[in-house]
C-alpha cells in the first residue's frame, strides 16, 4: 500500500495455504413421474415430506375383490376377503424415494416428467430423455436414477440408459444406476449385454439385479368398490369387512426394480466410511426378498461377462444375514482401472474437487510460485484422503504424486499459449472382492 497520510493502517496477512474442499458425492438425481409438481425442473429435497408437499403421491392402483360369506353351517368358516392386484400402474417414483430414504437416502434432486394435471397414461422415453438434459445446467447431482424405467420396452430404456452414460462421461463428476429390464430370468440379462450400448463410458455406470419384493403396500383409493359398496362406506357401516378389505389390498407388497434403493445404500456408505468403500455386503431395508434367489454358480455369469464386460452387480440373500448388496462392479468389468464402482466414484470426488479448488487460480500469474501454490494445496488434500484410508500405500508417496512445472507437465509453449498443465497419480484402495483362504496340514514334529 502507498502510504501518504500519517496514521495507523491495519493489515491481515494471510498464512493459510489455498485449500482443496471436498464435494458431496451421493446425491442422486431421481427422473421420472410425478402426481404434481414443476415439469422438467429439477428440485431438490431432503425428506419424504417434502417429496409429498411438492410431488404427491403414488397412482392409486386397481384390485379385483373376491368376498366370501361366513359359513353358518358346520364347518363354520369366517368371512375372508381377497384382492388381486388387476395391473400394477408403470410410475414407481413415489415408491423409488420411500426405498431411497429407507436405506440411507439424504439431499437428492427430482426431475417431474409428469403432468401438473397428474399422471399420464404411459411412460414416454423422449420424456425421460428431456428430464436427462435438465441436469446439464445442474452442478450438484452426482447420481442418475430411473424409476420408471421399467416401463419402458427394453429397446428404449437401454437407448435411455447409453445415454445417461454418454451424459455421465460428458460431466465426468456423476455415475448412472441401472436396472436390468424384464423378466427375472437369464434372458432379461441376455437382453441387457446385448442391447445396451458398448460405449467407452461403461465405467460410468453399474448395473444391479434382481428385482425386489419389499414391505410397500401399494396405493389405493379409499372410494373402491368391495362387493357392493365402497371401502369407506363399509369403514363406517360393517368394520370388519373394512379390516379384511384393506388387509387384502395391503397384502399385495410393491415390487421395485433395486436401482433407487442402491441409491440410498450410496449415500450411506459415502457418509459413514467414505465414497472410497465398495457399496456392497450391505443389508437391504423395506426389502423381504429378490424376486430371483440367485446361487454361487449364477453370480459367476452376472459377476463376469468375458464378451463385453458388462458386468452384473447381484442381490442375495444368505442365511442368518438376510438380502446383500453382492456385487461392487461397474459395467465395466473387463477393465483393470475401472473395474469397481468405487474407485471410479472417488476418481469422480477428487477430480471435481480439485476441478473447483484450482479455478482461482485462473488468470493467476503462470509461474513457479503459483505452481508450488497449487501443488501443495493439491497434496494437502490427497495426504487427508490418504490418512482417511481411501489410497494405499505405506507412505505419502507411495499413494499418490502431483506434478506440475516447465519441462514436467508443461513446455514453454504451454506457458506462452496460457496452460498451467497439472498430473496427479492416485493408488486408489480396492475392494477385496475374493478372499482366498489357503489351508494346509502341519506336518507334526517329533
Amino acid at each position: 500500500m502507498n502510504y501518504k497520510t500519517p496514521g495507523v493502517y491495519v493489515e491481515e496477512i494471510a498464512k493459510f495455504p489455498p485449500s482443496v474442499a471436498q464435494v458431496e458425492t451421493a446425491i442422486p438425481a431421481f427422473i421420472g413421474y410425478t402426481e404434481k409438481g414443476p415439469k422438467n425442473e429439477p428440485t431438490r429435497i431432503s425428506s419424504m415430506l417434502e417429496y409429498e408437499t411438492i410431488f404427491g403421491k403414488a397412482k392409486n392402483e386397481a384390485f379385483t375383490f373376491a368376498v366370501v360369506a361366513e359359513t353358518t353351517t358346520p364347518p363354520i368358516k369366517p368371512r375372508t376377503v381377497t384382492a388381486e392386484l388387476t395391473a400394477p400402474n408403470l410410475f414407481k417414483m413415489y415408491y423409488a424415494m420411500q426405498m431411497y430414504f429407507a436405506n440411507g437416502g439424504g439431499p437428492c434432486y427430482i426431475v417431474s416428467a409428469g403432468e401438473s394435471a397428474g399422471y399420464p397414461a404411459s411412460v414416454v422415453k423422449s420424456e425421460l430423455e428431456k428430464g436427462l438434459n435438465t441436469l446439464e445446467k445442474e452442478d450438484e447431482p452426482t447420481l442418475i436414477v430411473f424409476p420408471d424405467a421399467e416401463g419402458l420396452s427394453s429397446d428404449n430404456a437401454y437407448d435411455l440408459y447409453g445415454q445417461a452414460l454418454d451424459h455421465a462421461g460428458l460431466m465426468k463428476d456423476r455415475f448412472v444406476i441401472m436396472d436390468v429390464i424384464g423378466n427375472n430370468d437369464a434372458t432379461a440379462v441376455d437382453e441387457f449385454r446385448l442391447k445396451l450400448d458398448s460405449s467407452e463410458n461403461l465405467k460410468y455406470g453399474a448395473a444391479y439385479y434382481p428385482k425386489l419384493e419389499t414391505v410397500l403396500s401399494y396405493s389405493y383409493d379409499p372410494a373402491i368398490t368391495v362387493g357392493t359398496n365402497t371401502l369407506e362406506y363399509w369403514k363406517t357401516n360393517d368394520s370388519e369387512l373394512y379390516n379384511l378389505a384393506k388387509a387384502a389390498i395391503e397384502s399385495n407388497k410393491v415390487v421395485m426394480a433395486p436401482s433407487s434403493t442402491m441409491a440410498g445404500v450410496y449415500a450411506k456408505v459415502d457418509s459413514t466410511s467414505g465414497v472410497f468403500k465398495a457399496p456392497a455386503n450391505i443389508g437391504l431395508n423395506y426389502v423381504v426378498a429378490p424376486k430371483v434367489k440367485i446361487s454361487h454358480e449364477d453370480q459367476e455369469i452376472l459377476n463376469v461377462d468375458p464378451t463385453a464386460g458388462k458386468s452384473i452387480n447381484a442381490i442375495r440373500t444368505f442365511t442368518g444375514k438376510g438380502t446383500l448388496v453382492w456385487g461392487a462392479r461397474t459395467l465395466d468389468g473387463n477393465s483393470n482401472e475401472w473395474r469397481y464402482v468405487s474407485v471410479r466414484r472417488f476418481f469422480n470426488m477428487v477430480e471435481e474437487s480439485v476441478k473447483k479448488s484450482t479455478e482461482r487460480f485462473v488468470f493467476e500469474p503462470n509461474t513457479a510460485n503459483t505452481w508450488i501454490r497449487v501443488q501443495t494445496m493439491i497434496e494437502n488434500f490427497l495426504n487427508q484422503q490418504w490418512q482417511d484410508g481411501a489410497l494405499a500405500g505405506s507412505k505419502p508417496e507411495e499413494a499418490y504424486y502431483v506434478s506440475v512445472g516447465l519441462n514436467k507437465t508443461m513446455s514453454a509453449q504451454d506457458i506462452l499459449e496460457g496452460r498451467m498443465v497439472i498430473e496427479i497419480g492416485m493408488a486408489a484402495v480396492r475392494p477385496a472382492e475374493f478372499i482366498v483362504l489357503r489351508f494346509s496340514h502341519k506336518l507334526q514334529e517329533a
